[in-house]
């Protein structure tokens, strides 16, 4: 545990994984903000946060213009990672491993689903293909797609991509630029006048502050709570399998959403990815240091979906496996952004529920914009205001994951 060099800061980002750190990047990056920066973490090992237990994927197809606009802007600065940085040429150049999404449509509803999203994913500039099953085949011939009536698939800006590293450097450089980052854990706030004036940390220390961000991952809720705030973000589990097949494709696989939910993409060169959640009655909150594997559930549900969708994935090994959680949003797994309409120096940057790694770099700009000038300025976020949450208005975002 380490204690901070001051005892007042301008901005106190709580959580420095991959949205605290984005956050504090672009505060460092934005030529109008000269405010100091402490941010405290938990565990600057981050081996059990989110970041760590991504599977690290990039998406153009969502239903609503916003999130696409958010994914492209996301696209744009990996492919752009070194320039970003300032020219630094210790930056790596990134990438992104276009392989697409392949949604699947069983059904009449899903597929008119797709055709809908697809209007708006091309008028934001994605390059979305709707295709018959007689055209996934001769695409891809390795799927089952006997009771497939739609597909859907973009393969520019949407795959794997490298999110370990652009974490990496965003903290590198924001402690290069002054931002400075403590192993220690908030465990109170003072409210005084309808703004949070100080935080406790575990050690102790008192710290003053100007402006407080929420960037807590699956904990957000216990944050908000200590400034007397509800806030419908819970951990859920997510389990996540890394397999090899006896007999790999000879092509790249798409990830892969199966209408059962099961997903499922290229991991290497002979390895795949699988994901999944729990059994519907199991997807409920867990503890936030919960982290056991259902071991049954690849034997049980996601392998015979695997090998049914692609037979000849019949002879699976599962290489590697772990439980990672979603900051889930339970009113519109959505993200929850910007200042409380109260309490207005807390800062939400929350509930992402499973799509935050790709929504990092707009989101982290966009605390930045708000701490800054009070608006947003690059993208209108207010849609994801925690007005909605008080009001129970949900986002409408119809391809969630």
């Amino acid at each position: 545990m380490s204690a901070p060099s001051q005892s007042s800061y301008d901005v106190v980002i709580i959580g420095g994984a991959m949205m605290g750190s984005s956050a504090a990047w672009f505060l460092t990056e934005n030529p109008d903000f000269d405010g100091s920066v402490l941010v405290v973490e938990m565990d600057s090992s981050y081996a059990n946060c989110s970041t760590a237990h991504t599977n690290s994927c990039m998406r153009q197809q969502f239903s609503n213009e916003l999130n696409v606009r958010i994914s492209q802007f996301a696209a744009d600065f990996v492919k752009n990672l070194r320039s970003n940085m300032g020219g630094d040429t210790r930056v790596p150049e990134l990438d992104i491993q276009n392989y697409g999404y392949m949604y699947l449509a069983d059904n009449e509803g899903f597929a008119n689903t797709l055709r809908e999203n697809q209007a708006v994913q091309l008028a934001a500039g994605a390059e979305t293909q709707l295709l018959t099953a007689d055209e996934i085949k001769a695409r891809y011939p390795f799927y089952n797609v006997d009771d497939v009536l739609l597909g859907s698939i973009n393969l520019k800006d949407e795959g794997y991509w490298d999110g370990g590293t652009v974490f990496d450097w965003w903290r590198r450089s924001a402690k290069d630029r002054g931002v400075e980052y403590v192993t220690n854990r908030v465990v109170a706030m003072d409210v005084t006048d309808s703004k949070v004036t100080s935080v406790t940390l575990e050690s102790g220390d008192v710290i003053a502050c100007r402006q407080v961000v929420n960037a807590s991952g699956p904990r957000g809720a216990l944050t908000a709570k200590m400034a007397g705030i509800e806030l419908p973000v819970e951990p859920r589990k997510r389990f996540t399998w890394i397999f090899s097949a006896e007999y790999p494709l000879d092509q790249e696989l798409p990830l892969t959403i199966d209408p059962s939910g099961v997903h499922f993409r290229q991991d290497g060169p002979t390895t795949y990815l699988a994901g999944a959640p729990p059994e519907l009655e199991d997807d409920i909150a867990v503890d936030p240091n919960d982290f056991a594997m259902d071991h049954g559930r690849w034997q049980n549900h996601v392998w015979p979906i695997i090998a049914t969708r692609i037979p000849q994935f019949d002879a699976l090994k599962v290489v590697s496996e772990w439980a990672g959680h979603y900051a889930y949003n339970t009113l519109d797994q959505n993200a929850v952004l910007g200042p409380h309409p109260e309490i207005e120096n807390f800062i939400f940057l929350n509930g992402f529920s499973g799509h935050g790694l790709q929504q990092s770099p707009a989101m982290g700009r966009a605390v930045a914009e708000w701490i800054t000038y009070g608006e947003y300025r690059a993208l209108d976020m207010s849609p994801f205001g925690f007005e909605r949450i008080a009001k129970g208005q949900a986002f409408e975002e119809k391809a969630i994951i």
